[in-house]
């Protein structure tokens, strides 16, 4: 792997305030869904920011420029103290979303985080019945209490995204997700999917869409965007190993948001410490407006002095940013090679024939993340 750039060569780079922070409050969750984002090593309950850290990290963002600030885990609520940080946030004038799978909230507990100036609520949704929900969940009853608390939502006056994650199991079932988003009172609906990190990649084959289901779930989107115009904004993330381009992940690398793990470990996106030899900063022994100004795993993707060819002459650079650093570690073994998924990769061929054939395989038992 190529070295990274070091920090002083990005001087002219000087990043502009960012947009949001993503707060992963803790890694404890009681579900166990097969595609979890999070690491494959968990932090545990004891080594989280304590109460007074997180606010403290939320002043900080504030004095940043942060605008929006989304409060996620695993499962935020099992954070007794999540109303209390929901009220510290806001009252730094930050935009908070509580991103949730509904699972530990109450009506009560809802009714408090809308009193403490929670201003919008995004409840997952892993399909539109019990069976497939709970399989997919890893948690009984999970279905039940996501469309209790998307009532209770509605009910407190919080806006409402449901979040659809998508793959080879439920693609078929997207219109009917769509319909059970705008019955539950929905403004927006994200259709994601899944992507291959961590734990999704040890579930690949039952995961992995089929590029006819990519291709019908493209069409339906586009439609129905047209079609509810007014009544439901349709977020999509495209299937990643089905594409001619990667996407601008993270709208480029240490461009436009940052991470904080529960550790207080800051990191420029969800997956970068799968990418060996960057060095992460934590909030306990250094403040949020250095790392994200001079840290070393910030500075290290920023503009384009660090791309080979054929990401350096490429007019999408600054469309797409050379794709994912995460993506290309994992399946190029170097963080600066041009993102597999790009056409112009020399891998892209290899990448989709593996899409193929892990979309076309029968799908095995998951694999559940570990609780």
């Amino acid at each position: 792997m190529n070295e990274h750039p070091s920090p002083a060569r990005f001087a002219a780079h000087r990043p502009p305030p960012p947009i949001a922070l993503l707060a992963e409050l803790t890694h404890r969750c009681p579900l166990a869904c097969p595609y979890c984002s999070n690491p494959l090593e968990l932090s545990r309950a004891s080594e989280e920011l304590s109460t007074e850290e997180w606010i403290a990290v939320f002043r900080q963002a504030a004095d940043l420029g942060v605008l929006h600030l989304h409060l996620s885990g695993g499962e935020p609520a099992s954070r007794r103290d999540l109303v209390a940080l929901t009220r510290a946030a806001a009252g730094f004038g930050l935009y908070t979303n509580l991103i949730t799978s509904g699972v530990g909230l109450t009506e009560a507990r809802i009714g408090e985080l809308a009193e403490a100036g929670l201003d919008h609520l995004q409840l997952s949704i892993q399909g539109v019945t019990p069976e497939k929900a709970d399989l997919v969940g890893g948690y009984a009853g999970g279905y039940a209490r996501k469309i209790a608390v998307a009532g209770w939502t509605r009910a407190a006056g919080i806006p409402l995204t449901v979040n659809a994650v998508c793959h080879k199991q439920n693609m078929d079932e997207i219109e009917d997700m769509v319909a059970l988003a705008i019955e539950l009172g929905a403004r927006r609906i994200e259709i994601a999917t899944v992507q291959f990190h961590g734990w999704a990649e040890r579930n690949r084959a039952s995961l992995m869409p089929t590029r006819a289901q990519v291709e019908a779930a493209n069409a339906f989107v586009a439609e129905a965007r047209a079609r509810l115009a007014g009544t439901l904004v349709i977020d999509y993330v495209p299937a990643d190993h089905h594409s001619r381009y990667p996407k601008a992940c993270m709208g480029g690398w240490g461009r436009t948001g940052l991470n904080v793990n529960p550790e207080g470990r800051v990191l420029p996106c969800h997956a970068a410490e799968t990418i060996p030899g960057l060095s992460f900063d934590t909030v306990r022994e250094t403040s949020l407006s250095e790392i994200w100004l001079n840290g070393e795993a910030f500075n290290a993707f920023r503009g384009d002095d660090w791309m080979a060819e054929p990401c350096r002459s490429c007019e999408r650079k600054h469309v797409d940013f050379g794709g994912c650093r995460c993506q290309a570690m994992a399946l190029a073994g170097d963080a600066t090679a041009t993102d597999p998924v790009c056409i112009r990769s020399p891998l892209h061929a290899s990448l989709a024939a593996a899409a193929e054939a892990d979309g076309e395989a029968e799908p095995g038992p998951f694999v559940y993340r570990g609780r």
